[in-house]
């Protein structure tokens, strides 16, 4: 699940995790049952699971302690780790920020010491060997879902500008970004006084995702921001959106953005596939049926997923790999899907009939699963240096201060990389 960024929505207040966090992690209940803390981020789908699994563990209790937002997620681990406490016993992991962690696998169980191996051919190859030490002695985590990517699009609004609404049609709009750009364009003119995107941020991430194998880092982890052209074309094509005026200038996991969904506040939003728990949140049970998904603009690229770990602080290291084994297997990926629509990584759980025939009613009944898994497994993973995502983060505020006039699109841009290369040194 991005960034992944990947997904905002509070299950607890921060300030409960926090106090959480202190008491360690897992503990003996006063009945002798041993609980299991789970920290998570934005929406994994696990509630039943988690029932599922006590029910057939009499003894064992899951406590997740969730914190919605990614970057405020990353610090509060880093933190845990470095101190050797507050982490509980079962972490997720972003694909953002995973390589910093497989660089310190000693902070984590290695799940081939509780068998693990022989789960290798339920996961893609390329979502295994991301979790992997460079020499494959070691696994820190399992892989949960991969960020499909598509574009949901409100239904009403394109119908106000006499856009086809048949999400196969839609799809036909726009082959490329350009079209994308072009069919804004189109919908700016019939002033229906909504935004077509909701925020260049969130734009900019799924085309640069297109762009190649790697970002803001070589895959020796040579800082590359301002000499990967693939990271100025995403740049570029970025701001000729905001220049043609197409953005509805709100920053992405804000309470405005919040609201926009409900309200109609901009008609498209590139969407992997987690993003639809986000949005069906949001947007409301009034708003049933008026969003739709249709492809992504360009070839398609993952944007987010995620991993489960096993940090060594744990008390619990035998349950806790038990469990995250339960939930990353195939039946625990296909219901986190049915729940969250957070894609599978396990080729098992992606030919499942359950994935491939699932429909989102809350979607106009899209067919979800054969929109996001069309293209899954031929998908490459694109390298993710150590500071990704806080990189990213300064890349997004970047657009956003052209966004709302604060800057021009130059002068951004050599803040953006002055930033990525202070943060680095």
């Amino acid at each position: 699940m991005v960034v992944r960024q990947r997904r905002a929505l509070l299950a607890t207040t921060l300030g409960a995790v926090v106090a959480l966090s202190a008491c360690g992690g897992a503990a003996e209940s006063s009945s002798g049952d041993t609980t299991l803390v789970v920290k998570t981020f934005s929406q994994f789908g696990y509630d039943e699971l988690y029932a599922e699994y006590e029910a057939s563990h009499p003894g064992i209790k899951i406590k997740e302690e969730n914190i919605g937002k990614l970057g405020d997620y990353l610090p509060k681990l880093q933190q845990w780790l470095a101190t050797g406490k507050g982490a509980g016993d079962v972490v997720a992991i972003e694909e953002g920020i995973l390589s910093q962690f497989v660089a310190k696998p000693g902070q984590f169980v290695n799940l081939l010491d509780h068998g693990a191996a022989e789960l290798k051919p339920n996961f893609l190859e390329w979502k295994w060997e991301q979790a992997s030490t460079p020499d494959g002695s070691k696994v820190v985590g399992l892989g949960t879902d991969v960020g499909a990517q598509g574009m949901c699009y409100r239904t009403d609004l394109f119908a106000q500008a006499g856009l086809p609404t048949d999400r196969e049609e839609v799809g036909k709009l726009w082959p490329t970004w350009d079209a994308y750009l072009a069919t804004g364009k189109r919908f700016k003119e019939a002033g229906t006084g909504a935004g077509w995107y909701d925020s260049s941020g969130g734009l900019y991430q799924n085309i640069l995702m297109q762009q190649g194998d790697h970002t803001y880092y070589d895959t020796s982890n040579k800082l590359v921001i301002d000499s990967n052209p693939g990271v100025r074309k995403a740049w570029d094509q970025t701001i000729e959106m905001v220049k043609a005026g197409l953005s509805a200038n709100i920053e992405q996991w804000s309470p405005q953005w919040n609201a926009g969904f409900k309200n109609g506040t901009f008609a498209t939003i590139p969407c992997p596939s987690w993003m639809l728990g986000t949005i069906e949140k949001q947007a409301g049970p009034e708003n049933k049926g008026k969003w739709d998904v249709a492809r992504v603009p360009g070839e398609g690229a993952v944007r987010g997923g995620s991993f489960l770990a096993v940090p060594t602080q744990s008390k619990h290291q035998k349950e806790a790999a038990e469990l995250v084994k339960f939930l990353t297997s195939a039946k625990g990926q296909t219901a986190a899907f049915k729940s969250k629509n957070n894609f599978p990584s396990s080729p098992q759980a992606i030919d499942d009939p359950a994935v491939q025939g699932y429909t989102n009613p809350f979607f106009n009944d899209a067919p979800v699963g054969k929109i996001f898994g069309e293209s899954v497994k031929a998908l490459k993973p694109v390298y993710l240096g150590p500071d990704n995502n806080p990189i990213g983060d300064r890349v997004g505020n970047a657009l956003l201060a052209v966004e709302q006039g604060k800057l021009q699109p130059d002068e951004a841009w050599a803040k953006a990389v002055d930033d990525a290369k202070r943060l680095v040194k």
